[in-house]
């Protein structure tokens, strides 16, 4: 098995998790034909078929399964090493990979990622949007850095360090302006409107409202909170959402807002990484960065209700 390369490794470890030829060799950035002949070339080095072959799927036999795992883990310590010779320098450069969840993206990222380009000019940002439990998963995998999410995440192999803190926001349609904000027990049979399952501030919207274990009466999803609110001002139902969103998300909405009293509901954005990475002294520098931004984008689009 002298023979097997990392390349072939990377192959296989795209295909195990696209399970499927053409997604993988794009993932890959080669043809699929190319991919094709690497996987057998791979299968003919170990003695043994990785993937059960269909039309439209690949399917990881026993010993593909197997070996899936640990190609992951050497693929991960391969990676680490390129980390561990970042880390040995006085400033981080290179490659970083962050991930982000869709309530803090379209808000904050811009300014992040200027605030990074000054603070760090020799960083080359990759970034990754998702929700709160792929991220989770990419890190643990060391397909990602860190990641910018909602804390706490409660995984005892993840660093956490808050970067700030925020309120969430009562959006209703525009006839609605002046009424009497409700509370949480009126809330819950209201024509609530959240965001679909997997995102993070959907559950926290649920634990406020109390609806984690009784069924409200009316609840829709929505894949966005653009599209929530969109839907408000169309008088479709209410909504909640956090702050940072409200100067993009209502401007072109005929919606109105309120806070709600004393103990408003609120959430507490993040960065995590691994505890074991080699760039966690230069993460934490990081996140302060990232916190020095955050701050000043909320300073300059503080919302008045």
């Amino acid at each position: 098995m002298r023979n097997i390369t990392l390349k072939q490794f990377r192959y296989f470890d795209q295909l195990a998790r696209h399970g499927h030829f053409g997604k993988a060799a794009e993932a890959c950035g080669i043809s699929q034909p190319a991919l094709s002949v690497q996987i057998r070339e791979l299968e003919r080095e170990l003695g043994a078929v990785l993937f059960e072959r269909g039309a439209r799927q690949a399917r990881l036999t026993r010993f593909g399964e197997e070996l899936a795992g640990r190609v992951r883990n050497i693929l991960r310590a391969v990676d680490e090493l390129g980390d561990i010779a970042r880390a040995s320098g006085n400033t981080l450069s290179g490659r970083l990979r962050i991930g982000v969840i869709p309530t803090v993206a379209p808000y904050l990222l811009p300014t992040i990622i200027s605030g990074l380009g000054q603070s760090h000019p020799a960083l080359e940002l990759h970034v990754r949007e998702t929700v709160t439990p792929k991220l989770i998963g990419e890190l643990e995998e060391g397909r990602l850095d860190t990641a910018i999410v909602a804390l706490p995440v409660s995984e005892p192999a993840l660093a956490e360090v808050a970067l700030f803190g925020e309120n969430f926001v009562l959006v209703r349609p525009a006839e609605d302006q002046g009424k009497p904000v409700p509370d949480r027990e009126t809330l819950r049979e209201m024509r609530l409107l959240l965001l679909e399952e997997g995102h993070c501030f959907r559950d926290q919207a649920l634990s406020f409202c109390n609806l984690n274990s009784v069924a409200p009466r009316e609840l829709l999803d929505g894949s966005s909170l653009s599209t929530l609110v969109q839907m408000v001002g169309a008088g479709i139902g209410v909504t909640l959402i956090p702050e940072m969103a409200v100067p993009v998300e209502t401007r072109s909405a005929s919606v109105s807002l309120a806070r709600f009293a004393e103990p408003q509901p609120s959430r507490t954005i993040g960065m995590v990484w691994r505890r074991t990475s080699p760039l966690a002294n230069q993460l934490t520098q990081i996140s302060r960065a990232v916190s020095r931004s955050a701050e000043e984008w909320r300073r300059d689009n503080a919302v008045h209700i």
